[in-house]
């Protein structure tokens, strides 16, 4: 077969028929020698005044044979009887590391602090009617971790750490669209993917793996340097070896290991605010003020800058800030992201379809120890603890959202009203730019002005700024080595995905939680 990358506008992408009237003159040959064709892989440019569909394109020519195209499967064995691994955490790493070790012959015990995926929707419903935060159970902790609801966004810059097409054929094997293997911005939705984390575990239990919801580590199980387990809430949990998969907001776990002395660091992050515009702004932005509504989806963006500046704020740190879009949502909703009370946190999130009428995206500042007074391990823990405490106390001491006008934040001056929002929850009119530190408002202001000069009418009255986009990754790193990926100090030990500090977003900690579960297979052989 050939295989060629072809630009497609939307309308011919859309129907066949000029689909492979475009693919045959590109190849030069007349339209009936083309026998066949599959899209394989997508992209939508909207940098050109004319968007396109960027395509690569399988053709099969006429009198070739038909080709069928054979994805490998993953072939997991019975693991009842095997040796355990336990694996704290049922996020993307802890899944993928549990059905990777059916794979290996490895038995899988998921250890998870919140509850399966079908009971830990009504606790999240808890948070915006009741105003209740259950520290276990919440948008970040239970099944699925913090990836079931936020959008199932399967886009990874990590492209060297592992095999992506792997993880998205197994998301496809539990009930994934297939389409997700074509687009380079797949996503999932939240809606799908709460019945396709049910169907991992059904895998997962179905091969000899086993779960314990509602179970908090405590603390783990060290003999002579080497983990044989966990301490947990209901008992003691052991195993051959232990995956530490516990997700960007379980801070007890750092706790616990600088009570017990165990090398962490700090690790640079990034906080900011959420920014909102109606969805269509954002396509007539995109889709430079064409209506493509039959044929493409709800318009995205990524953006990034560098900002410096006079401003003695800046300067505090030695390095530029970078500015960039994080978590973007077409049609979606922000979410109280907290895990426990006195926190205001926000998240963005969208189902399937992306139907909601307002488009949203993290807006985030990188923050490091140049930027904080104190350079200990826990000095950026405290200063995103902080200012979640501070944000919370502006909205009244409850899961409401401060919020304020784009506009009237790069003028410094409060909003005289706020814009209708998506947000599930009560917006609470603030003064953001006072309420978030000087370094913080000082780049963002920048950036967004840098923002509207590469999407022109991104700055608009119409759009709102909610606080505080502040869980993006961890500001802590659990340090592992660079072969065997095991703590420097505690053999058998896995530290794995953005808990640890090694991924952000849900391909690449299934990947780490692949990588992780391979290298541990690597130590039961060694010890043979």
């Amino acid at each position: 077969m050939k295989i060629i990358d072809i630009d497609l506008t939307p309308e011919q992408y859309h129907q066949p028929e000029q689909r492979q009237q475009t693919v045959a003159r590109a190849l030069n040959v007349p339209d009936a020698d083309i026998a066949g064709m599959a899209v394989v892989r997508r992209s939508i440019d909207c940098r050109r005044r004319n968007v396109m569909y960027h395509t690569t394109v399988q053709v099969r020519m006429k009198d070739e044979p038909e080709l069928v195209a054979q994805q490998p499967n993953a072939t997991y064995r019975d693991c009842h009887a095997a040796p355990p691994v336990v694996i704290v955490g049922a996020g993307p790493a802890g899944l993928f590391a549990a059905l990777k070790a059916l794979e290996l012959g490895l038995k899988p015990i998921i250890v998870e602090r919140g509850k399966p995926v079908s009971d830990r929707k009504y606790d999240i419903a808890a948070i915006t009617r009741q105003k209740y935060v259950n520290p276990d159970s919440n948008w970040c902790f239970g099944e699925g971790g913090a990836g079931t609801y936020s959008d199932g966004k399967l886009y990874t810059r990590s492209t060297k750490r592992g095999d992506i097409g792997a993880v998205l054929r197994t998301f496809v094997a539990h009930g994934a669209d297939p389409d997700i293997m074509l687009d380079a911005h797949a996503h999932i939705g939240t809606d799908r993917l709460s019945a396709i984390i049910a169907s991992m575990r059904e895998t997962i239990e179905g091969h000899g793996g086993e779960y314990h919801f509602n179970t908090r580590v405590t603390d783990l199980l060290v003999r002579d340097g080497v983990v044989y387990g966990v301490a947990t809430t209901a008992g003691n949990i052991e195993g051959r070896a232990v995956i530490l998969a516990t997700g960007h907001s379980a801070r007890d776990i750092y706790q616990l290991f600088h009570t017990h002395g165990w090398f962490l660091e700090a690790k640079p992050f990034a906080l900011g605010v959420r920014v909102e515009h109606p969805q269509q702004l954002i396509n007539e932005i995109q889709y430079h003020g064409r209506d493509y509504s039959t044929f493409l989806p709800p318009a995205a963006y990524s953006l990034t800058t560098q900002v410096s500046s006079s401003n003695q704020a800046i300067k505090q740190s030695r390095n530029p800030h970078g500015v960039f879009s994080f978590c973007m949502c077409p049609g979606g909703v922000i979410v109280p992201a907290a895990t426990a009370d006195g926190q205001q946190v926000v998240n963005g999130m969208s189902n399937s379809r992306r139907n909601s009428p307002f488009a949203n995206s993290g807006i985030a500042v990188t923050v490091s120890l140049d930027d904080v007074p104190d350079k200990d391990v826990f000095a950026l823990l405290r200063f995103q603890q902080e200012v979640e405490r501070q944000t919370f106390h502006a909205a009244g001491d409850a899961i409401n959202a401060p919020a304020q006008r784009l506009t009237d934040f790069l003028q410094r001056r409060p909003s005289a009203s706020l814009n209708p929002s998506g947000y599930m929850g009560q917006c609470i009119n603030s003064p953001l730019h006072e309420l978030l530190p000087p370094f913080v408002v000082d780049a963002l202001i920048q950036g967004f002005r840098d923002f509207d000069r590469k999407m022109r009418g991104f700055v608009t009255d119409q759009a709102s700024l909610l606080a505080v986009e502040s869980r993006t990754s961890s500001p802590v790193r659990i340090p592992r080595d660079k072969v065997s990926l095991q703590h420097p100090q505690l053999q058998g030990l896995f530290p794995c995905g953005e808990g640890a500090g090694y991924a952000g977003g849900i391909v690449s900690s299934a990947m780490d939680g692949i990588r992780c579960m391979e290298e541990c297979a690597r130590l039961f052989v060694s010890s043979r």
